[in-house]
């Protein structure tokens, strides 16, 4: 019994060495077979490669010598053709807009550049006259009726008075607004919307045709009945006991008064 033990170790024992041997004989026939593979990729590859690195260089080299030739060619005043022929574009620090789909370049609106140069063409022309601004036409498009009221008031009777309410601050130190620009301007001139009378003399002082001073005007009497007015009351009232008035004047601006004359009927 002990020997057959012993045959069958010997026998699983040396069953174990030819698996192994045979399997170590395997992976030497597939190792040639993989490194071939490895190599023949890389002989593949490796044209392609160069190809690419060869046309990168070629296009990195032709682009540094344009542009060395332009670069050149620009301080020496020489213009050089584009690739397609056509000389490049000069350069006026204007952007000229491309023309729209449907109309020529003829039918384009002239440049600022352009117009401003046709400004100084006909300033120098002794025989060009001009009869009035031509903002003006611009500007009567802007005033709505009681604006031409109140343009009309000050051109024919001069500057208006205004005043400013003000009252005293605590301890005295200064004073802050209660109620600025009180005037009679919208009630001498006959406007249709006394509330709207603000907003007017803004968008007469915006357009350039009247000036808020604070100048006041020389005779004080013109104050009298502008101060005993209900509005100027009221802000005096909500003031309190530092209630004051500060004079001031509305006036129109010299552009003002030329427009007046040559647009509104003043007689």
């Amino acid at each position: 019994m002990s020997e057959e033990r012993d045959s069958e170790g010997r026998d699983r024992e040396r069953r174990v060495r030819e698996a192994s041997a045979s399997d170590e004989r395997d992976r030497e026939r597939r190792k040639p077979d993989s490194d071939d593979r490895e190599g023949g990729g890389l002989l593949e590859t490796g044209p392609a490669l160069a190809r690419l690195a060869v046309g990168a260089g070629l296009r990195t080299a032709r682009w540094a010598a344009e542009t060395s030739l332009r670069t050149g060619a620009g301080i020496l005043g020489v213009e050089l053709p584009s690739q397609n022929g056509a000389r490049p574009p000069e350069e006026t620090g204007e952007v000229v807009p491309s023309a729209p789909e449907g109309q020529s370049e003829a039918t384009q609106p002239r440049s600022l550049r352009e117009r401003g140069a046709e400004l100084l063409e006909r300033s120098a022309d002794v025989e060009y006259e001009e009869e009035f601004h031509p903002a003006y036409e611009r500007i009567l498009s802007q005033l709505a009726p009681d604006e031409a009221r109140i343009l009309r008031l000050l051109a024919r009777r001069g500057q208006q008075p205004a005043v400013d309410v003000r009252t005293s601050k605590a301890l005295g130190m200064g004073s802050e607004m209660v109620a600025p620009g009180l005037n009679m301007i919208g009630l001498e001139a006959g406007c249709r919307y006394l509330d709207r009378v603000p907003a007017y003399l803004n968008n007469l002082y915006r357009l350039g045709l009247i000036w808020f001073s604070r100048e006041p005007l020389e005779d004080p009497t013109d104050y009298q009945v502008l101060e005993a007015q209900p509005d100027v009351i009221e802000a005096k009232r909500k003031g309190g006991r530092g209630a004051k008035t500060v004079r001031r004047s509305i006036s129109l601006t010299p552009f003002g008064e030329d427009f007046c004359r040559v647009t509104l009927p003043l007689t």
